[in-house]
């Protein structure tokens, strides 16, 4: 597909920003009826996207449905059902001091936002922000990952269809070339992206010239910690799920297992069976396992093999860019697969007696997106939920933080700055103007000049 011209890129920026300008997208109905046809145009393309995921990257059909399709017509659903409410004036507190007067909060729209998506869930991650800058009031430059062509193609038709060229504009190409032409030639209001730290830091340079705010959602080295009394069985499947899907590339996956000794040898008998219950006894066959996007991918996850003992797993074709469900134990510290995010199915396993050795692990890694828990004990689930920063993760299971629309998702330094969801991307991509409403019936003037004493001691009073 090809990349627009400079000239056409820049006159498309410029509608958006006049069709922005005129308030066509301000009123609830233009609200309602750009997110009915979002939804409208997704369902009547949902088998084309099917069919794009998995030729891009062999994404079986119910994780691209589950995680891609399915969480963006819920959050189309869930913004539908509450948009009149989240669009509604607040009213606040008013102190004794300003009065008579009113304070209320009011949500403005920001105007043109750009949304940048990676390439592991490719509808989700560019669609559902999309949802609340919709919501929001705003126009939308989108832009989908080059590394998945088929499902950006489908991506492209859908939007095109839906919602008009004026009001959202999908820009394809290298992301490393169209992105800095774009934010170099054009202001925008805000931008969101969801990636690498690498390419968050480069995208914070290139709005520091605009002063542009930048919501990055990232990703970092995101551990399952299973205490001594932990269900075991139950923590081995739920964490083998978490690292498998997808085939490890999901930013809040299991990237690594800190595994008290006293269940080791029971979590990997229980990890063990799932595995092969999951995949069965050749997983390169099963159509139900993912493959790496590329060969570049391939390699990197491929080289993490030969860094600890193999004990599950450990099989590869790069022809078919596929690397088997992988356990490893005996990994040294200072290796590559306990220092960079994985981000693929190579599980490596590490034991701990003490919980102070978990979390000397966590800060070697420091703020991961996700973490997760797995403990019978509310202590031991207090304390490792208090003493490790991370932006949000499961008691006693994995992954499932990502859909209640009301929990905030995010990570915390460095794994990302801000937050979304639910009516938390409607407020992202939202000015909150408080305004105070005077009245003029009643005029005291005691903050007026000449200040007399006795106005001192009313301002005291009152403050």
């Amino acid at each position: 597909m090809s990349t627009p011209t400079t000239n056409d890129t820049e006159a498309r920026l410029a509608d958006l920003r006049r069709h922005f300008n005129s308030g066509a997208t301000r009123p609830y109905t233009a609200r309602r009826d750009a997110l009915r046809s979002l939804r409208n145009a997704l369902v009547q393309h949902e088998e084309e996207l099917l069919v794009a995921m998995h030729a891009d990257m062999r994404k079986p059909r119910f994780e691209a449905y589950m995680t891609d399709i399915g969480l963006v017509l819920s959050a189309i659903d869930h913004a539908l059902k509450y948009l009149q409410e989240w669009m509604k004036p607040q009213r606040v507190h008013t102190p004794l001091a300003i009065q008579v007067a009113e304070c209320t909060v009011y949500h403005e729209p920001l105007g043109v936002v750009l949304i940048i998506a990676p390439w592991n869930y490719p509808v989700l991650l560019l669609l559902d922000p999309l949802v609340g800058a919709i919501a929001a009031g705003n126009c939308a430059v989108l832009k989908p990952s080059e590394e998945v062509p088929a499902t950006s193609a489908v991506l492209e038709r859908i939007v095109r269809e839906a919602l008009p060229a004026e009001q959202v504009m999908m820009v394809q190409g290298r992301g490393s070339e169209v992105v800095p032409a774009l934010m170099r030639a054009f202001r925008f209001d805000h931008v969101f992206f969801t990636g690498s730290a690498r390419v968050g830091k480069e995208l914070l340079a290139l709005a520091a010239p605009h002063l542009t705010p930048v919501t990055l959602e990232l990703g970092g080295k995101s551990p399952a910690i299973v205490d001594g009394n932990a269900n075991v069985k139950v923590a081995a499947k739920r964490i083998a799920w978490s690292k498998y899907f997808n085939a490890g590339q999901t930013c809040i996956a299991t990237d690594h297992a800190l595994v008290h000794t006293a269940v080791m040898d029971e979590f990997l008998a229980h990890y063990r069976l799932f595995v092969k219950r999951a995949f069965g006894e050749d997983p390169q066959q099963s159509p139900h396992f993912a493959r790496m996007v590329n060969d570049k991918r391939f390699e990197v996850v491929k080289s993490y093999l030969s860094q600890g003992n193999a004990i599950i797993g450990g099989d590869h074709d790069a022809a078919d860019r596929y690397i088997a469900p992988a356990v490893l134990l005996d990994v040294p510290i200072g290796s590559a697969v306990l220092k960079e995010e994985i981000f693929g199915p190579v599980l490596p396993v590490v034991p701990w007696t003490e919980p102070e050795e978990v979390i000397a692990a966590a800060q070697r890694n420091p703020q991961p997106l996700s973490t997760y828990i797995f403990s019978n004990d509310r202590a031991t689930q207090r304390f490792f939920r208090e003493r490790i920063a991370f932006g949000g993760g499961c008691i006693n299971h994995c992954m499932l933080h990502f859909a209640p629309h009301d929990l905030p998702f995010g990570g915390v330094g460095n794994s990302g700055v801000g937050r979304y969801h639910g009516r938390g991307t409607f407020d992202l991509f939202s000015a909150r103007k408080g305004m105070v409403h005077a009245s003029t019936l009643v005029d005291h003037g005691l903050q007026e000049p000449p200040y007399t004493t006795f106005k001192e001691k009313v301002l005291r009073w009152f403050l």
